[in-house]
C-alpha cells in the first residue's frame, strides 16, 4: 500500500519525496527545532543522509509526509514502524511524531497533523496502537501529544548512547499512546 495524500482544515500532507529536500535542509538547520532532537542544528551533509533514511521508512501505507499550508511549508509528520533500542517491534503499532517550523509553532498545525496521522493509522490501516516518544522535558511536543488524544503512558531513561548528549536528558524520556479502542470512543469524531 503506498502513502496517500491526506488532508485536514488548514493542511495537506503529502508523502515525503526527494523534492522536499531543501524544506527539510531549513527545518534541521534550525538549532531551535532540533533542541531536543540533536541538541544542535544539523549539516546539510546529515539532512541529506536523514532524507534517505527517511524516504526508505515509507511501507505499506507508513511513513512520513511533508505538510503545507495556505502560506507554504509547515513541517512533516511520520507514522512509522517502531525501531531502535525503546521501540520494540510489535505488529499493528506505529510511531507518531512531527516537526515544524519554527515559525509554525503554536497554531495548531502539529496536532491538526497528527490527529490525521491518528486517524489514518486506526481508521485506514487498521493499527491497534500509535506512540509517541520525547524527552521528559520537551513539554511543547507533550502538549501536543495530548491534543492529538495520545495520554502518558510511560517515562523511561533511553537506552541509547549518545557521544554529547543534549541539555535535559538526564531526566529521562517519555512515551504517550492511544490505542484503537481509545480512539474509537473518545476521538474518533474531531474534526
Amino acid at each position: 500500500m503506498d502513502q496517500p495524500t491526506l488532508r485536514t482544515d488548514r493542511l495537506e500532507l503529502v508523502p515525503l519525496a526527494d523534492e522536499h529536500l531543501e524544506y527539510e535542509v531549513e527545518l534541521d538547520a534550525d538549532p531551535e527545532v532540533m533542541r531536543y532532537l540533536t541538541g544542535r542544528a544539523m549539516t546539510r551533509a546529515e539532512t541529506e543522509a536523514a532524507h534517505r533514511r527517511r524516504l526508505a521508512a515509507g511501507r505499506d501505507g507508513l511513513g512520513l509526509w511533508a505538510g503545507f499550508a495556505e502560506a507554504g511549508f509547515v513541517g512533516w509528520w511520520l507514522l512509522r514502524p517502531p525501531h531502535g533500542p525503546d521501540q520494540p517491534a510489535v505488529e499493528g503499532e506505529a510511531e507518531l511524531g512531527y516537526r515544524l517550523l519554527r515559525e509554525r509553532w503554536r497554531r495548531g498545525y502539529a496536532s491538526e497533523g497528527a490527529r490525521e496521522l491518528v486517524r489514518y493509522g486506526f481508521a485506514e490501516l487498521g493499527l491497534d496502537r500509535v506512540f509517541a516518544q520525547t524527552m521528559a522535558v520537551n513539554t511543547p511536543s507533550r502538549a501536543t501529544m495530548t491534543a492529538s488524544g495520545l495520554s502518558f503512558a510511560r517515562a523511561y531513561i533511553s537506552a541509547g548512547t549518545y557521544d554529547d548528549p543534549i541539555a535535559g536528558a538526564e531526566q529521562g524520556e517519555v512515551e504517550y499512546e492511544i490505542t484503537r479502542p481509545t480512539w474509537t470512543s473518545v476521538c474518533r469524531n474531531w474534526s
